[in-house]
C-alpha cells in the first residue's frame, strides 16, 4: 500500500496557569503555541502564510471562544487566510459547505476539548472520507492538538483517571478517525502523569506503538510513518511489540496490570521514530537548520 502523501502534526496541548477551567474533564486551551513555534510550523507545512486553514472546533465546549483563540494566535505570525468550522452535530458534518471548503483549503487544525466528540460526530461521514482522501493523495495537512491530536489514530483513549491507570479496565478505548494506523496517541502526558494510562493501552493493544505527548510539544508525521519531535518539551514512546509478560488478558478489572520488557523511549525537538521498523532516529530533520531555526523563533 503507498504511503500518505499529505502530513499529520499531533500536539499535546497547553494550559495558561491560573486560568485553566476544566468541567468535566474538559479544559480550556490558551492556545500560545506561536509562542514556542508550534503553529509557526503548522504554517510552514501547511504552505506559508497565504495558506487557507479551517480551524475545526468540534472537541470543545466553548467553540467560538477557542475559533477566537486561534484567529488571534495565527494572526500574530502573519497568517490570518483562516477559517473557523463550529461543527456541533452529524448533520453539521454533512452540510455541503463545510465539505466544500476541505476540498478548497490547504490543512485542517482540530482544537481541543473532548476527542470522543469528534469520532461521534465524523465517524462515517463524507466529511471526514474526504479529509482521509485529501490526506492519502495530496499534500495536504492535519494537525490537531490535546483532543484533536489523540483522534488522528485509528486506537483512541477516549477516557481513563491517571491515577487509577494501573488497574484493568480503568482506560477506556475506542476507534478515532483513522487517518493513522498501529499506534494510540495521548496528550498532556507529563503534567497530568498518564504514563500509566498510554502503558495500560499499549499493553491491551500491543501492536501499536504509545506516543505521549508533552504540552507545548507535538510530532510532525510524514508518509504516515516518520515523525520529528517539535516543541519545547518531551514526547515518550512506549513499545509493546516484545512485551514477555502480560497478565491483561487474564485478571478482573479492578485488578492491577503487570507487564514486562516494555521499551521506552524519550525524543526532544529534533529526535524521531520510525513507525513501522520501531527505530528511534536521533536526528529526524538529518540535520536541517530553516525548520530548526523556526521552531525557536
Amino acid at each position: 500500500m503507498n504511503h500518505p502523501k499529505g502530513k499529520l502534526i499531533a500536539i499535546g496541548g497547553a494550559e495558561h496557569k491560573g486560568t485553566e477551567l476544566e468541567v468535566d474533564g474538559l479544559h480550556r486551551n490558551n492556545l500560545n503555541f506561536f509562542e514556542l513555534g508550534i503553529l509557526r510550523r503548522v504554517v510552514e507545512e501547511a504552505g506559508g502564510v497565504n495558506a487557507r486553514i479551517e480551524v475545526i472546533t468540534t472537541a470543545s465546549m466553548i467553540p467560538y471562544e477557542v475559533g477566537e483563540n486561534y484567529l488571534n494566535a495565527f494572526g500574530k505570525i502573519g497568517c490570518t487566510n483562516i477559517g473557523l468550522m463550529h461543527i456541533r452535530t452529524r448533520q453539521d458534518a454533512m452540510q455541503q459547505e463545510y465539505i466544500e471548503r476541505i476540498r478548497q483549503c490547504d490543512a485542517v487544525m482540530f482544537s481541543g476539548g473532548n476527542q470522543l466528540r469528534l469520532s461521534a460526530t465524523d465517524g462515517g461521514t463524507e466529511f471526514l472520507t474526504l479529509l482521509k482522501k485529501r490526506y492519502r493523495e495530496e499534500n495536504f495537512l492535519i494537525a490537531g492538538t490535546s483532543a484533536g491530536a489523540m483522534a488522528m489514530s485509528n486506537t483512541m483513549i477516549y477516557e481513563g483517571n491517571a491515577a487509577r491507570a494501573h488497574l484493568k479496565g480503568e482506560v477506556k478505548i475506542t476507534t478515532g478517525l483513522g487517518f493513522l494506523n498501529s499506534v494510540i496517541i495521548d496528550s498532556h502526558f507529563e503534567k497530568r502523569g498518564r504514563f500509566g494510562r498510554l502503558a495500560q493501552a499499549v499493553a491491551a493493544n500491543p501492536g501499536c506503538i504509545g506516543i505521549g505527548l508533552g504540552e507545548d510539544t507535538g510530532m510532525l508525521i510524514t508518509d504516515g510513518n516518520k515523525m520529528e519531535a517539535i516543541g519545547s518539551g518531551l514526547v515518550v514512546i512506549i513499545d509493546g511489540h516484545d512485551i514477555l509478560h502480560s497478565n491483561i488478558a487474564d485478571i478482573p478489572d479492578g485488578n492491577p496490570i503487570s507487564i514486562e520488557n516494555l521499551k521506552v523511549h524519550f525524543c526532544e525537538k529534533g529526535n524521531g521514530y520510525l513507525i513501522k521498523e520501531r527505530k528511534y532516529l536521533p536526528e529526524a530533520n538529518d540535520g536541517s537548520v530553516i525548520k530548526k531555526q523556526v521552531d525557536v523563533e
